[in-house]
């Protein structure tokens, strides 16, 4: 499959949206780290219906998937964000926009379903950073999605064999030159601190999430700090090598938190039955990104679209083999851990 995507992105976009960090540790155990984790279906439990909905944010949801925000998607297939937008439109799946995106939040807004979030990054300029939290405001996203993990970029060696260059990034260099990551990465924010959500979430009037929390006392700390939700990530194993897996860190902090707020988790899912143990661990709702991208690389929307559908019917068989109609049921009793 490597060589496939390789011809169709080239080596140097290819190792950006593919690898991850030092020795990609994290990259591989990311999926592993799923596949530990058996299933112990109940038998003989109607299951001639099936409700996959979540109660996520303080409203039903049809499914607890959304799509992850994932950056420069123009660089992966021609109509970007809007393909993936539109796929997730066309399966009803969540979607949360990066706001290192090659496509304006306004234009995303247009074709996005109803459940769109928006993502942001805290950058050197501070104004930048406020400017697109105004920009998602506007275009009625429902809530802001703040990466707290990438202080500086994570040491990522495929794209410093490569010195992939990206285009046309709406927020930072949408006119100019192409730039390496190397020089966008150093427009973050390495300052940001807790004394800073406040100030962003009273910005965007909406509900706020931290992405990249993998301990529980961070966890209490967000939301003692106003969010409302915390999302469990390692950024997609692209930062720091050897970190906690979503599968291992999001226990102890479901634990920790106790109802108070919403746990989500990314990383490493592939297939409807990861989504499925993962809720049976406590998450509300489950982020899928680099599958979506693939179908995108592969046939635009539609290949997106059909990555996504695949992950719906996924879930919805697991539902009924393990025995659990109702993916609000799903607990630890339907998990061993080896």
């Amino acid at each position: 499959m490597d060589d496939e995507l390789i011809d169709l992105l080239g080596e140097g976009a290819h190792g950006y949206f593919a690898g991850g960090a030092g020795d990609e540790i994290t990259l591989r155990e990311n999926d592993h780290s799923w596949s530990r984790l058996r299933l112990a279906p109940r038998v003989l439990v109607d299951v001639s219906e099936r409700d996959a909905s979540v109660e996520l944010l303080g409203r039903r949801r049809p499914s607890p998937l959304l799509v992850a925000p994932m950056a420069y998607q123009k660089h992966v297939h021609p109509d970007g964000e809007l393909a993936s937008a539109r796929a997730a439109e066309q399966t009803g799946t969540g979607y949360v926009l990066s706001s290192q995106t090659t496509t304006s939040p306004a234009e995303v807004a247009a074709v996005a379903p109803a459940d769109r979030w928006f993502q942001l990054y805290v950058f050197r300029d501070r104004q930048i950073s406020l400017d697109l939290v105004a920009q998602a405001k506007e275009a009625g996203y429902e809530a802001l999605v703040l990466t707290v993990d990438f202080p500086v970029a994570g040491w990522r060696e495929r794209d410093r064999r490569s010195g992939f260059k990206v285009e046309h990034p709406i927020a930072l260099n949408p006119e100019g030159p192409a730039l390496t990551t190397e020089e966008l990465f150093a427009m973050h924010d390495p300052s940001l601190t807790w004394d800073d959500i406040g100030a962003f979430a009273e910005a965007a009037g909406m509900p706020l999430l931290l992405k990249g929390i993998l301990r529980p006392d961070d966890a209490e700390r967000a939301v003692d700090a106003g969010a409302a939700g915390v999302i469990v990530s390692n950024h997609g194993g692209r930062q720091l090598d050897t970190v906690l897996t979503g599968a291992e860190a999001l226990p102890p902090v479901v634990e920790a938190l106790a109802g108070r707020a919403d746990v989500l988790v990314d990383g490493g899912v592939r297939r409807g039955w990861d989504v499925a143990k993962a809720l049976c661990l406590g998450a509300s709702g489950v982020l899928v990104g680099r599958p979506v991208l693939w179908g995108m690389t592969r046939d635009g929307q539609a290949g997106a679209a059909a990555v996504l559908e695949q992950l719906h019917a996924e879930l919805d068989s697991t539902l009924a083999l393990l025995g659990c109609p109702r993916a609000a049921d799903l607990d630890e009793s339907f998990l061993i851990r080896q």
